[in-house]
């Protein structure tokens, strides 16, 4: 790990890119704020949040494709020009007084699309400067940044709109600067030379699908990625609907996200040690049957904010999985196709849990708490069977013995 620590390129993305997160995580709260002090709507508040995945979801695919076909150092810059120039004039029009619901709206869209663009080149990056050996760790670490700013993001954006409305987004402005500077600073290049002309867009998208489809390894990564997602979310927001129909104040339901959010830190830091403790098929089957365990003990709890607790503890779980798996994907995908593998798994697992909040509010209205984690948990077995009778998983090979295919 410590070796990682010295990869110079590593280093400087990931430490730009922790603080573009965090910028990303103080807006995320300051935006719903800002539209409830205009409008005085938790509606409108909803359209600008759902709006914002839309957009995240319909750029997934062709963002993949971008990743693989233009040169991957400018497409980020690009990325991060755009959304600084948004984030300025969304706090220059909160600071005049003219913000309007159109205006955050197209800000919202235009972050969310540049920031699933910008996060598909980084992951599809990732294999250009960090050996194969140390990918998995890379990803650990990259896990840690996610959960460490989205714990640290909403108190400090509560506590910058609270000084004044505009200051978290110049606040994310400038760590979109942050991000500028340090991909500018990167000097090994970030993908490798291709000896033949990019494909046209369709046939490109079809070259990614056929690959992820035909391979054994990445097919499994699909059954399991897209429960384990799904179940996640729609655990944590039945959770939360639970809780508020038993009357607990709202102060103690946030707490669940913060115990969750600790549940990932942590694991993240762990990772490496599980990583070298176990080989990578057993992890991967340990953690899933584990996952679906610890779920299924959350059912008996709902009426407590000790429901988060089993969740945190799937989640604390979900990064040595996350590292095992797409550290696994980044060596064994030709430099030419990460992006659009990426894409696909990315695309498979977002939409699962998209879809889990409006089926938790079904299955809790009409079942109740307890069976409808059970319901989310029994999705996890799905991936917990996979992970132990696919042969993608089960003939994973050490890393220094990979090459793509």
């Amino acid at each position: 790990m410590s070796a990682l620590w010295r990869n110079r390129e590593f280093t400087l993305l990931w430490t730009s890119q922790s603080l573009s997160d965090l910028g990303g995580a103080i807006a995320q709260l300051a935006v719903p704020l800002l539209v409830l002090d205009l409008t005085g709507s938790p509606v409108k508040a909803g359209v600008v949040g759902t709006c914002a995945l839309i957009a995240k979801l319909a750029t997934r695919l062709p963002a993949g494709v971008l990743a693989d076909r233009v040169d991957r150092r400018r497409a980020m810059l690009i990325c991060d020009v755009i959304r600084l120039i948004a984030g300025i004039g969304l706090g220059v029009a909160v600071a005049t007084g003219r913000a309007t619901l159109a205006l955050i709206i197209t800000v919202a869209v235009l972050d969310a699309a540049c920031t699933a663009l910008f996060n598909t080149i980084e992951h599809a990056s990732l294999r250009s400067i960090v050996p194969a050996a140390q990918l998995p760790a890379a990803v650990a670490r990259n896990e840690a940044r996610t959960y460490g700013t989205a714990l640290a993001g909403p108190p400090l954006g509560g506590l910058l709109y609270g000084v004044t409305h505009a200051l978290p987004f110049f606040g994310n402005a400038l760590s979109y600067l942050a991000s500028f500077a340090g991909v500018t600073l990167i000097r090994r290049p970030l993908q490798a030379e291709q000896s033949e002309p990019p494909p046209r867009h369709a046939t490109a998208l079809a070259e990614g699908l056929r690959f992820v489809f035909r391979n054994p390894f990445l097919r499994a990564v699909l059954i399991i990625a897209a429960p384990l997602n799904f179940a996640l979310t729609g655990v944590l927001f039945t959770i939360v609907v639970t809780l508020q129909r038993h009357g607990v104040t709202p102060g103690v339901i946030g707490l669940t996200e913060t115990i969750v959010g600790i549940g990932g830190l942590t694991g993240a830091f762990v990772a490496p040690a599980l990583q070298r403790w176990l080989p990578f098929a057993r992890l991967i089957r340990a953690i899933c049957w584990a996952a679906a365990g610890v779920l299924v003990a959350s059912a008996w709890l709902t009426t407590s904010v000790l429901a988060a607790v089993p969740v945190a503890v799937a989640v604390f779980l979900g990064p040595s999985c996350n590292a095992a798996l797409f550290g696994y994907q980044a060596a064994i995908t030709p430099d030419r196709l990460q992006g659009r593998v990426l894409s696909v798994i990315f695309l498979a697992a977002m939409s699962a849990s998209a879809a889990a909040p409006l089926l938790a509010g079904f299955f809790v209205t009409a079942w109740g708490g307890p069976r409808t984690i059970l319901f989310f948990a029994a999705s996890v077995v799905v991936a917990a069977l996979t992970a132990s009778l696919a042969a993608g998983i089960r003939e994973m090979e050490p890393l220094e013995e990979t090459a793509p295919t």
